[in-house]
């Protein structure tokens, strides 16, 4: 019983390496996108609100 469990030992260590592996070369391209277009929006309503006054 104690050979078993010195082989369960590495299979779940890899089990966990796996799970790991595929989380962390995960495709995060998608969350990029949206917040590179909502920081566009946002760089254009603050010019769009500063370009009508010159206030000094």
């Amino acid at each position: 019983m104690a050979a078993l469990a010195w082989l369960l030992i590495p299979l779940f260590a890899a089990v966990g390496a796996a799970i790991w592996g595929s989380w962390a070369a995960r495709d995060r391209t998608t969350g990029d996108i949206a917040e590179l277009n909502g920081y566009a929006r946002f760089r254009d309503a603050m010019e769009k609100e500063h370009s009508g006054s010159d206030v000094a």
